[in-house]
This record gives structure tokens, C-alpha cells and sequence, in this order.
């Protein structure tokens, strides 16, 4: 029985930090086991956040040189990682960071050079998991299903709720997942305007009360009426989002408030769509789940035909770097690791870019 020993990365939409996850994965038969051994987070500094926030905006040879500087970052933090808890290492899989996402254009553009992680590390590493889905007509997005479908098959849906909620199922015996909207992405933008990183359990949203105004324009807006398979970014949250929470009235309470009533209202009028069980269970992790107040209101939208269900801190906090350290197993056992029934490509396929170190 093989073990492979893996360093996950994964930086989110977010901005909360780089996530770091060390793992063992083996095969048990025909099913595949996980432990999470050793994990850290690193948050980014104020200047370095806004970089991230910003590079949207980055000339092209200004996004490339932020491409190697990041790439050498994550090599330091996980070589720092690797010393400390004295790990053995087969291999690093680095999500990177996501600037750009826009298949619609035929592009995804995630930072993080992994020839730069390689060299730093000494370790072969893996990265660039979204292009080739991008180049085979798919959306790039959500990659996480795999992991769901092979990890957590035990759940019938799992929830992600980081900057943008994203779900995943099997239906008639095929893994389906999308991002159904945003969640943290906008609750963290605003609780930045009054000095706070985000609003820790939703207190101060609990607070509020609803400004309809609001909650009409952002249930309305257009995404949420395409169907799957479908996926968003930072570029959606700025142009159809952002416009309408700077133009908002009220106090700052009552907008997130809104918002996460917004949240809630998009997920579980999707849930309770897809399913026609009368009981179903629910994996929730992400930052989101840490959101008492949005939790809360979620669980009373869906009512009892959803259990939701939080696993560990560990695994609520560490799931996606999980995950795609996972994604770096099968990509070097050349076994498809990105699904067409979630991204809508036109097949499976083993996407990852491996760089041995120089």
C-alpha cells in the first residue's frame, strides 16, 4: 500500500492567507484515505493583501513579475513549513492564487510560479490546475468535486463558503458542482471599511436588520439565473456587486446584514431545488462556517430537509489545500483529476503542471 506524503497550497478569494496542508493519502481498495497531519496559516501582511486585491488591474509584465515574486513567497513559507515540523515531502501542490478568471474568454490565470516554489523548496512540485480545463471548453471551476467525490462521498452535498459559496452532489451518477454565488468575498468588503479584517460570527450583521433596496438588486442579478455549470470571480464581485453595496444607505449593520440574507436566500433556493429527499446532510466548510449568524439563517431557510454539518476546525479551515494536495496525487498517478460534469468541458482530464527543481 503506497502512501503518498503531500503539502497542499491554497490561497482563496478571500484574502484570508496561504493555507498550508501536509497529508497522507492511500488507497484502501478501490477508496481512497486521508489524513491532515500538520497545517498552518499565514496571513498576508495589509500592503501584500491589497497587491493580491489589486492585480486585476497589473500590466501584463507587472502580473508576470507578481507571478515569480509570489511563486518564490509560497516556496519560503512552505520550505519554513517543512523545516519547522521536519516533514518528508514526495511533492508540493499549490493551487496559487486566482487574478483573472474569465472562461468565457478562454482564459484562467492563477499566480504563483512553480518553478520558483521547486527551486526554493528542492521539491517537485505541482501547480497550475485550472488552464487545461479552460483550453477543453470547461469553466476551470469548481476543481474541488473530485475530492468531494472520492474523500467525502458519505455526504450527499458539500457546501464551500469562502469568498464565493460553491456546492457539489452526485446526480444520476455523475459528480455536479458550481459556484452558486457570493458569500465571504462581500461580507469581508464591507466589514473592511470600518477597520475590521471581517465580522467575526456575523455579530455585528446580526445586529442589523434588512434593506430591501439592496437584498432586491443583489438576489437579481443575473448570474444567479444561468444555469450549471457555472462559475464567478473577483472581476463579477467588482462590476455587479461592489456598485451596489457603495451605493447602499444605512448603517453598516443593516448592509451586512442584507447580505447575508442574500447569502442564504441564493443557497437554499439552489439546494432546495436540486434535491427531492426529505432528509439530506451537509458538509459546510470554509471561512463561512465559522459565521454563527449566517449559519443560523441558513439552517432556518433550508428547514429540516437539510442537516448541516461542520466537521473539525482542521478540516473546516483546510479542506481546498486537502484537496488539491489530492488533485497532485492523481495528476502523478496520471489519472483525470478535473471532472466535465462540473466544469462542462468537453472530458475528464489530468490537469497540473509538474516543475522538478533546478
Amino acid at each position: 500500500m503506497k502512501k503518498f506524503n503531500v503539502l497542499g497550497l491554497m490561497s482563496g478569494t478571500s484574502l484570508d492567507g496561504l493555507d498550508l496542508a501536509y497529508c497522507h493519502f492511500w488507497q484502501n481498495k478501490d477508496e481512497w484515505k486521508f489524513k491532515i497531519c500538520n497545517t498552518k496559516s499565514v496571513g498576508y501582511t495589509p500592503g501584500f493583501k491589497e497587491k493580491l486585491k489589486n492585480s486585476i488591474s497589473l500590466s501584463a509584465s507587472e502580473l508576470l513579475e507578481f507571478n515569480n515574486s509570489y511563486g518564490t513567497w509560497l516556496g519560503a513559507q512552505s520550505k519554513l513549513f517543512i523545516d519547522e515540523e521536519q516533514l518528508t515531502v514526495d511533492f508540493i501542490a499549490s493551487h496559487g492564487h486566482t487574478t483573472h478568471h474569465q472562461p468565457k474568454k478562454g482564459f484562467t490565470y492563477q499566480i504563483g510560479s512553480g518553478q520558483h516554489i521547486a527551486n526554493s523548496t528542492n521539491c517537485k512540485t505541482i501547480c497550475d490546475f485550472r488552464s487545461n480545463d479552460v483550453a477543453l471548453g470547461g469553466q476551470g471551476a469548481p476543481l474541488v468535486p473530485i475530492g468531494d467525490k472520492h474523500l467525502f462521498a458519505t455526504y450527499d452535498f458539500c457546501l464551500n463558503l469562502g469568498g464565493i459559496s460553491n456546492v457539489s452532489f452526485q446526480q444520476n451518477n455523475k459528480r455536479i458542482a458550481y459556484d452558486i454565488g457570493i458569500a465571504n468575498m462581500a461580507l469581508n468588503y464591507m466589514a473592511q471599511k470600518i477597520g475590521l479584517e471581517f465580522d467575526k460570527n456575523g455579530n455585528l450583521a446580526k445586529k442589523g436588520k434588512i434593506n430591501q433596496t439592496l437584498l432586491d438588486q443583489l438576489n437579481a442579478l443575473e448570474y444567479y439565473k444561468l444555469p450549471f455549470p457555472k462559475s464567478t470571480g473577483y472581476e463579477w464581485f467588482l462590476k455587479e456587486i461592489a456598485p451596489s453595496l457603495e451605493a447602499a444607505n444605512g448603517p453598516i449593520e443593516n448592509i451586512l446584514h442584507t447580505i447575508t440574507i442574500h447569502i442564504c436566500d441564493t443557497i437554499s433556493g439552489n439546494l432546495l431545488a436540486i434535491t427531492n429527499r426529505v432528509k439530506n446532510s451537509l458538509l459546510v466548510t470554509g471561512g463561512g462556517a465559522f459565521n454563527g449568524f449566517l449559519m443560523t439563517t441558513l439552517q432556518e431557510k433550508l428547514g429540516n430537509t437539510f442537516l448541516l454539518e461542520t466537521s473539525s476546525k482542521t478540516l473546516i479551515e483546510f479542506k481546498e489545500a486537502l484537496i488539491f494536495a489530492f488533485m497532485g496525487v492523481l495528476r502523478s498517478l496520471d489519472q483525470n483529476n478535473v471532472l466535465c460534469s462540473v466544469t462542462g468541458a468537453t472530458k475528464d482530464s489530468c490537469s497540473g503542471v509538474i516543475y522538478l527543481p533546478q
